[in-house]
């Protein structure tokens, strides 16, 4: 599963990172992406019954949960070994399959109606060849939901303006320490779906965020669900996360 310094790489941030929680903070991401799975899902294609959804990335389960506990199949496609043994072991059910692989390697025995890429195009190497993966592991009328964090996020537009941040696109500390390799705007998120073959039919974002996680840590649950749930009511591209639906461009 490629070379062993970056699969020392990935394990190293899925110990640190999600099993660990060495930055104290996680449990504010969870609580908004918890928050907007629904409006998640409500953008999936139906599906016949049995038919499994694939989830990029495992993480802490924040997803996979919600969506085993709705009855739903879910194929974890993972590559670290430690993120994919802890799936199978918080979840031993026949609705779960853990796949650990590289997203650049994972070959599927068939295509998905439904593939679910949550936060994770922001920590692959390169975008390009894991997106026109994407396709090829999608069904012909299949959909796929992406989501990325936002350079255009208020808070980053805060600090730069504050001359906290040089560019809305610039990494923060917080981005390095957690693996990000990248942010984009809506725009660009759509224009990488675009040359890849997919049709981008809908945009969204999500959490109204003003300030960076670690001034949140005191911040109540129900204020942080809150500022998750008022999001449609606001400009997508200003929002903390962004989002793309997308399917095969022939349509």
């Amino acid at each position: 599963m490629g070379t062993p310094s970056i699969a020392s790489k990935i394990e190293d941030f899925a110990r640190n990172i999600y099993i660990k929680d060495m930055t104290g903070e996680n449990f504010i991401e969870n609580i908004i992406h918890a928050t907007n799975l629904e409006s998640i899902l409500s953008r999936m294609v139906p599906t016949a019954p049995g038919d499994p959804i694939l989830e990029m990335g495992f993480g802490e389960g924040t997803i996979t949960e919600p969506l085993l506990k709705a009855g739903y199949r879910v194929d974890i496609v993972e590559g670290s070994s430690e993120l994919c043994k802890d799936a199978s072991a918080r979840f031993p059910t026949e609705q779960l399959r853990v796949n650990c692989a590289f997203f650049e390697q994972f070959q599927p025995a068939k295509p998905y109606m439904n593939i679910l890429s949550l936060h994770v195009l922001e920590h692959v190497d390169d975008l390009s060849p894991v997106i026109s993966n994407m396709l090829r592991w999608l069904a012909p009328e299949g959909r796929v939901i992406a989501a990325v964090p936002n350079a255009q996020s208020l808070h980053r537009q805060l600090a730069v303006s504050m001359g906290l941040q040089k560019e809305n696109n610039s990494l923060s500390p917080r981005d390095i320490k957690v693996g990000h390799q990248r942010v984009l705007t809506l725009d660009e998120l759509e224009d990488e779906f675009n040359q890849a073959g997919f049709e981008v039919i809908e945009r969204f974002g999500y959490f109204l965020k003003i300030v960076p996680n670690s001034m949140m840590v005191d911040w109540s649950p129900d204020l942080i669900r809150a500022l998750t749930t008022i999001s449609d009511q606001l400009p997508p591209h200003l929002m903390a996360n962004i989002g793309v639906v997308a399917r095969r461009r022939y349509q």
